[in-house]
């Protein structure tokens, strides 16, 4: 093909991207007009909630705003805006759902962008912009447009989420009329403000924390977390987005982030329903006093990865304390299968199962239907090989009942808030963790209600 031709297809391929961008446009200002917003009142805090939000320490080079847009619900704080310091590098993990929502995809192109310039993140709750068609992307356009334009950061540089109800069009223009209040609210200690924005049926606000000692001063990280109900792995289903002062490049955060989502983010279930809108979001500004990581393999990269872990499994422990209708949080902890992902089937197949779950939330020490879980996985299992525990006491092994079992004393367990339930396979060395929460009517009651 000739220089000429070539230069020909490439404005061809830049006039018919215009053109489909122009397009999501036209329809996303021909749609219906999204009906105006309406009271609702929150939910019941969860039991198993903590005491109050932590203190989070002040991230150089981190600043939030949250502001009542009026996305869905009427008196409800539902954006927030984080702007990030010139500089910062950002990593990230998204959903892997087939129905990702746009903003999603918007994310996932944009994190191999160069870090020149300012970064900026805003979120909205109350609407998902998930399965809306071309207008999606038009939404996220706009929105992420005008707080580029706002802040005079790139565009490349400007990540969006939404969360809340699937398939409603993104009333974005109420985001974007809300942007000059939030640039003008930005404060480096507004960060509690922001996770309450991000809330949906959520009964508590998620926050966690670590600081280590890094060469030259210390390394502070701060993240905050949504999610409540349609939570599974595959990104769990949640929004989180954690700071850090660190020096580090974009690269080396990324192979941090990657390693730690499967123990943390993708081991927790409380419904089994993957979303279509989960994402987490890593920023490191670099502005602390310690020196930049570079070497992974060192003792502060190794410190500072434990740290960050540290405060990724908090947050998803919250999500699974905030599980819809929640009142157990129950640790599924296999051993002695015969491979990784034998450990993960089991641990998944028990926290999943509606019966197992529902007899959780009954107080009920039916170990009989964790055995029929363990059948049903996949799993390679040998029926008197196994074994199963409540806590520290065994109730099953070597095929049958163990013969002092004791169901008083299970049934007393079984009332505790806190739960571990143990696996043991007894055919190799693998093992995994998840955690889940028990299944009780009051989740039938919240889903049932969502849209209203």
């Amino acid at each position: 093909m000739s220089k000429d031709k070539k230069e020909l297809k490439a404005k061809a391929v830049k006039l018919k991207a215009k053109v489909e961008v122009l397009k999501a446009r036209l329809e996303a200002a021909l749609a219906p007009a999204s009906p105006a917003p309406k009271a609702k009142a929150a939910n019941p805090v969860s039991p198993l909630a903590p005491a109050a939000f932590p203190a989070l320490p002040v991230i150089a080079g981190v600043e939030f705003a949250a502001a009542a847009a009026g996305v869905r619900y009427a008196g409800r704080t539902d954006v927030m805006l984080v702007r990030l310091a010139p500089g910062t590098a950002i990593a990230g993990a998204f959903t892997r759902s087939s129905t990702r929502a746009a903003c999603v995809l918007d994310c996932q192109a944009k994190l191999t962008a160069n870090a020149e310039g300012g970064a900026a993140i805003i979120v909205n709750s109350g609407n998902a912009n998930a399965f809306t068609g071309a207008g999606g992307q038009a939404s996220v356009d706009a929105v992420t447009g005008a707080v580029a334009q706002a802040l005079g950061v790139p565009a490349q540089r400007v990540f969006s989420s939404s969360t809340g109800v699937i398939g409603e069009p993104l009333p974005h223009d109420r985001i974007t009329a809300a942007v000059p209040a939030l640039v003008a609210g930005l404060d480096p200690a507004g960060i509690e403000a922001a996770a309450r924005a991000i809330m949906t049926t959520d009964t508590f606000a998620k926050g966690a924390m670590a600081e280590i000692a890094g060469e030259g001063g210390p390394i502070r990280i701060a993240g905050i977390a949504k999610g409540s109900g349609m939570i599974a792995p595959d990104m769990a289903t949640m929004l989180v987005y954690i700071f850090t002062d660190a020096k580090i490049s974009a690269a080396n955060l990324q192979k941090i982030v990657s390693r730690q989502v499967d123990d943390t983010f993708n081991a927790i279930t409380v419904d089994s329903d993957t979303s279509t809108s989960d994402a987490l979001i890593v920023a490191a500004t670099g502005q602390g006093p310690a020196a930049e990581i570079r070497d992974l393999r060192g003792k502060v990269a190794k410190a500072f990865e434990a740290g960050l872990r540290g405060v990724m499994m908090d947050l998803a422990h919250q999500v699974v304390r905030d599980g819809e209708g929640a009142t157990k949080f129950v640790e599924i902890r296999v051993t002695g299968a015969a491979d990784a992902a034998d450990a993960h089937k089991v641990a998944m197949a028990v926290a999943n199962s509606p019966l197992v779950k529902t007899a959780i939330a009954g107080e009920d020490a039916n170990w009989g239907r964790v055995v029929a879980a363990v059948g049903k996985s996949g799993a390679k299992a040998d029926r008197d090989r196994l074994k199963i525990a409540f806590g520290d006491m065994v109730l099953a092994e070597n095929g049958w009942r163990v013969p002092d079992y004791d169901e008083a004393a299970a049934s007393a367990y079984m009332k505790q808030p806190e739960l571990v339930i143990g696996v043991d396979l007894g055919l190799g060395k693998a093992a995994k963790s998840v955690w889940t929460c028990d299944l009780t009517h009051r989740y039938i009651d919240i889903n049932a209600d969502y849209r209203s």
